[in-house]
């Protein structure tokens, strides 16, 4: 699932660019496997092709927390000046409809 991370990154118009700072943390909460064994042992898993709402899911997950993050910032302005001005959600929304024609 966490390698899904990076199709809604893409999703949303990263591309991964060395130096970037993208980061994808994720945990494990599956079969519970033991530490010693010296027999095989069961496991529960889903058949491959009932996997890709799943991984339909954690990029959609993903491309939306990146939006969110761009629509919730606010024009703030910093040291020596600097300012970063925030993003109109019209446009942006615009912009999505434009240049995501597979929505």
């Amino acid at each position: 699932m966490a390698k899904r991370a990076t199709v809604g990154l893409a999703r949303a118009g990263g591309v991964g660019h060395n130096g970037s700072g993208d980061i994808f943390l994720a945990f494990a909460t599956g079969n519970h496997l033991p530490l010693q064994h010296n027999k095989p042992f069961d496991i529960q898993m889903l058949p491959h092709d009932h996997l890709d709402p799943f991984f339909e899911a954690a990029a959609e997950a993903t491309e939306e927390s990146i939006l969110n993050a761009l629509t919730a910032a606010e024009s703030m302005h910093g040291w020596q000046g600097h300012s970063a001005q925030a993003l109109p959600l019209d446009e942006l929304q615009s912009i999505m409809r434009r240049y995501q024609p597979y929505r």
